[in-house]
């Protein structure tokens, strides 16, 4: 199994580009078994979406 800063790494990975299906398959797997992970993936998404918000909101 992975480790946290693997998978930290993947999500990082994951906003660039398409992930290969053994590390998909990796990262969803750790996801379900580690709340810390996950937490972080979340915190990701929404870092993500304000930024997007901000960029469009200066058009």
């Amino acid at each position: 199994m992975m480790k946290c800063r693997d998978i930290a790494f993947l999500l990082s990975e994951s906003q660039d580009r398409s992930l290969s299906l053994s590390e998909s398959l990796q990262l969803r797997l750790h996801l379900f078994m580690c709340k810390k992970c996950t937490n972080f993936s979340h915190q990701l998404k929404v870092i993500r979406l304000a930024s997007q918000a901000q960029k469009d909101d200066r058009k």
